[in-house]
């Protein structure tokens, strides 16, 4: 969420940024909410004043022995005035509140302007694309070859987008949790943290999935709760509502979740394999960092994330997203696409954002430098660390042989009892 103060004083470059995401922005009740209750609060302060100065004179007179209830009489009514006023200034401080709630987070100004996917902007590719002298399959027909895949069975008993991993796949999902936690963990000092897999309106809100984008989420009925479409959302409110010992700063945490989407409005797009799905499991990384070094967080976030890639033998690109392509509440992303064959392209496998103030805004986590230090808002940053699932599919897709085979990457058999070869 944005300062009021701050798009009060920017109208104007507040709607340039949001055009550049392709957001057009009317603030016409914000800056109407914004002019009545400046008047509201010029007048509450008038009348404050005035009771200030009638409470005075009627201490003077009491003291003077005069009749003062007249007096005490008319400065009741001006308190109850004030109490009218004060209640429509919290009124119209949570409408305020609502309306920014809508507005997106303006990008940073290294972001490129474009208006969609097509405006991103690669940053580097690390590692060549395998070459194969066989016609590759693609990862759903591998995992189906090989029965480590279900995708009928888990629509039995689900529906669709959802998936049952057997054998060596359930057990290669397993060992690439552990895999990238201990990375992120043992090596790049994050602390690991198994959050709640469920969380309330407040966190969602905090986050900036709420309002905006409660179609994409699952609602459990008859409870205010909601399943969580990534860790990002416990990690982010791990510290709603409270002021952060500066000196702790940056501060790391790293976590394993499963996470639910409704994938609202992605009909027909990725709709076959572990790409998409409704249920899936990702590590996250999640950085409360000081307002001067965030972005160099950011750099350091996505190379953690890198890492797992280079570990994996994988080859992949990093590409700045444009503003017409960026999450709601991030001033600037990184997205890592790892190489998949049955595309002959990239896709996504992990998405890297600096946040700013506008997630600890709406959470109210606030910092201070020193212990007697005005409190300021501290910066918020997320990363996949990465899709687990996505990464199943890299891997059986990079690493099939010609059998039909997957090769089970180096670095990740020590987690799979030093097994290299998974077949039927």
């Amino acid at each position: 969420m944005l300062d009021p103060k701050y798009v009060l004083e920017n109208v104007d470059l507040i709607r340039q940024k949001c055009e550049q995401r392709g957001f057009v922005l009317d603030l016409t009740e914000f800056l109407r909410l914004s002019e009545a209750k400046k008047l509201a609060l010029h007048k509450a302060e008038d009348l404050r004043a005035r009771r200030n100065k009638d409470s005075e004179q009627v201490a003077q007179m009491k003291r003077q022995g005069q009749d003062a209830s007249a007096l005490i009489a008319e400065t009741k009514g001006v308190g109850d005035e004030i109490k009218v006023l004060d209640e429509e200034l919290k009124a119209y401080d949570e409408k305020i509140r609502l309306t920014l709630l809508n507005i997106p987070n303006p990008p940073h100004d290294s972001v490129p302007v474009g208006r969609d996917s097509s405006g991103n902007v690669e940053v580097r590719r690390v590692g060549a694309p395998p070459v194969f002298d066989f016609q590759p399959l693609p990862h759903w027909d591998i995992g189906t070859n090989l029965g480590l895949l279900d995708f009928e069975r888990a629509s039995k008993i689900t529906g669709a987008r959802f998936t049952v991993y057997l054998g060596a796949a359930a057990r290669m999902e397993r060992a690439l949790i552990s895999f990238m936690l201990d990375i992120h963990t043992r090596e790049r000092g994050f602390t690991e943290v198994l959050p709640p897999f469920i969380a309330n309106e407040a966190s969602l809100t905090g986050t900036g999935n709420l309002p905006k984008f409660a179609q994409d989420l699952f609602k459990l009925e008859n409870y205010p709760w909601y399943l969580v479409p990534t860790a990002e959302v416990p990690l982010t409110n791990f510290y709603r509502d409270e002021i952060i010992d500066g000196s702790i700063l940056p501060r790391r945490l790293a976590a394993y979740t499963p996470c639910f989407r409704s994938e609202a409005g992605s009909y027909g797009k990725d709709v076959r394999g572990l790409i998409r799905q409704h249920q899936f499991n990702k590590v996250e990384m999640m950085i409360f960092s000081l307002p001067e070094t965030s972005f160099d967080e950011l750099e350091w976030m996505t190379a953690g994330a890198e890492e797992v890639l280079k570990r994996l033998g994988l080859a992949y690109r990093v590409v700045t997203l444009c503003t017409g392509d960026m999450g709601f509440a991030s001033r600037k992303t990184y997205d890592i696409e790892v190489w998949m064959p049955h595309r002959n392209g990239y896709m996504e496998i992990s998405s890297c954002s600096n946040c700013g103030e506008f997630q600890a805004r709406r959470a109210n986590i606030r910092f201070r430098r020193e212990p007697k230090a005005k409190p300021e808002i501290v910066h918020t940053l997320n990363g996949s660390g990465l899709a687990v699932g996505r990464t199943v599919a890299a891997i059986m897709e990079n690493y099939q042989d010609e059998d039909g085979y997957i090769v089970v990457p180096e670095a990740l058999r020590p987690y799979m009892e030093g097994r290299a070869i998974i077949d039927k």
